[in-house]
């Protein structure tokens, strides 16, 4: 984690978080007004306490079964509502209004502090030649089947396209399609479907150093979401074979398979081998976190990263370039996939206590988050699983992930959505650094 200087921030963001401290100490000043001191601080309790309860009964939703489970839900749904009927027993509604409102000042003064310059976010953009022989792989079931309903294969024939589908029994093999075409000629490699199947291809387009098409027909698309192509709208991307431009972006390996987005150990990659997962994710997911959350489940992973050692964490994440600093679970957005390192989470959450602070973001007790050209996972077993891009594998230990610096030509249209800037992380930390200057020593250790 980069931080910047206290002397380096800029003047306006130092006032911005200042003015959200101003704010937060107006919102309790206005019950003490109200109320007198005896009584602000009573409020103050209850609705602290109800904050407390909240957090702590989605905690125990996760990590429960049965009745506790569903107890644990409700109690966390009707804690807040027990605090606003409290407060307008107290004939205090305005007050809570007006209070509720200086909050939110304070939230929007923090995200103008917070908010990195955009400076050098962009990737560089090159001239893409435009291709004679482009061979596209399209899975016609993938993203609830929008190669069939937005037409992919018949608009891609009509741009010059090679198209092969991923139809029939039995599990076809990417790899060797794409190799086959590469063989016969093929100057252009792309993909509509999962990201999985995005990475597979990805590989074998930065072997023999053609470029890369990527349509945006998968379910999640976050390679196409980092790419700042048009998630909703897939015929897009098509625009990349008759006006498009090169990005020369990452590639991340892991024990030589690529990937594009990430590899996942411990709770996550747990998840996704169940065979269950495909079917019902929700419901699997919510079946198993509680013995992976409490160690009941899954091997012990130690993992090497950026030359320190971290042991025991549930769970590691590891990205082909770095997300936000408040993603810990691989699912927001990268600003730049051109940065030529991995990104690196481990994180250890088994009590109540360490939850809440890692959830307030007050505290970075049991996370730690890195930026490295290699991360090493290791167990105490012979293989364990890892989520690659979504898929599940088996992979023997130690696991070793890599980064391959602007290893694949990605052709993408010349007009595209682009990718928006990160939002901030509400990073009590960090807010406290910008304003006042006191750099943690966990910050400055990162």
């Amino acid at each position: 984690m980069t931080v910047v200087p206290f002397e380096e921030v800029p003047q306006t963001r130092r006032w911005w978080a200042r003015g959200a401290y101003a704010a937060v100490v107006c919102a309790a000043l206005v019950p003490i007004v109200a109320a007198g001191v005896a009584g602000a601080v009573a409020l103050l309790l209850t609705a602290a306490g109800g904050l407390v309860v909240t957090v702590a009964g989605i905690y125990w939703f996760l990590i429960s079964r049965g009745f506790l489970r569903w107890g644990a839900l409700a109690l966390a749904v009707l804690a807040p509502l027990v605090v606003l009927f409290l407060f307008i027993q107290a004939g205090l509604l305005l007050e809570v209004m007006i209070t509720v409102g200086l909050v939110f000042v304070a939230l929007v003064c923090a995200r103008a502090a917070l908010r990195e310059p955009r400076a050098g976010s962009k990737m560089t953009e090159y001239p893409a030649p435009k291709p004679k022989h482009p061979f596209v792989v399209m899975n016609p079931r993938s993203g609830g089947g929008k190669v069939v309903k937005f037409e992919l294969q018949r608009k891609a024939e009509e741009l010059g396209a090679e198209v092969a589908l991923l139809e029939g029994p039995g599990k076809v093999d990417v790899a060797a399609l794409a190799r086959d075409a590469v063989a016969r000629g093929a100057d252009l490699l792309g993909v509509a479907g999962g990201d999985g199947t995005q990475a597979l291809v990805a590989g074998i387009a930065a072997e023999h150093n053609l470029p890369f098409l990527v349509i945006s027909a998968g379910t999640r698309n976050h390679f196409a979401l980092d790419l700042g192509l048009d998630r909703e709208d897939p015929t897009a991307c098509l625009d990349a074979l008759r006006d498009g431009v090169e990005l020369h972006v990452d590639l991340g390996r892991i024990n030589g398979r690529t990937f594009v987005n990430n590899s996942s150990f411990g709770v996550y990659a747990e998840v996704v081998q169940s065979p269950e997962y495909r079917d019902d994710k929700a419901g699997t997911v919510l079946q198993m976190l509680p013995d992976l959350i409490k160690g009941a489940k899954g091997a012990r992973l130690h993992a090497q990263i950026d030359g320190s050692t971290v042991d025991g964490p549930q769970a590691v994440l590891v990205s082909n370039g770095p997300y936000g600093s408040h993603d810990l679970a691989g699912l927001g957005r990268r600003t730049r996939l051109d940065r030529g390192m991995l990104g690196a989470v481990a994180l250890s959450a088994s009590t109540t206590r360490e939850a809440v602070g890692l959830l307030r973001r007050a505290t970075k007790r049991g996370l730690i988050q890195r930026t490295s050209v290699e991360v090493v996972v290791d167990a105490d077993v012979p293989e364990i699983p890892v989520g690659v891009d979504g898929e599940a594998l088996l992979l023997p230990t130690p696991v070793r992930c890599t980064i391959e610096p602007a290893a694949l030509r990605v052709v993408v249209p010349r007009n595209r959505p682009g990718v928006p800037p990160a939002q901030p992380a509400l990073d009590l930390i960090r807010l406290r650094e910008v304003a006042w200057g006191h750099r943690t020593a966990v910050h400055a250790a990162a």
